[in-house]
């Protein structure tokens, strides 16, 4: 695998920090979609968690459906 750019590299290099890892041991043992979906969901963990300590609520597309009518 070949590193194409400076953002990459530093992408790349904070996976292997969260791993705790060097980053040619991140990259004998993690294809990058695999490091790019582990980096989706972690990302996704941490919105959730700042969302429901915000207090924020999901509403249900039925709630959405309701109030707002069916324009389809």
């Amino acid at each position: 695998m070949a590193i194409t750019s400076d953002s990459e590299k530093n992408w790349l290099q904070y996976m292997a920090d969260f791993y705790g890892i060097s980053l040619s041991e991140l990259l004998k043992n993690y294809s990058i979609g695999r490091l790019e979906n582990e980096y989706d969901q972690h990302i996704a963990d941490i919105s959730h968690k700042r969302w429901v300590k915000d207090g924020k609520k999901i509403v249900s597309m039925d709630d959405i459906i309701h109030e707002f009518g069916d324009h389809s």
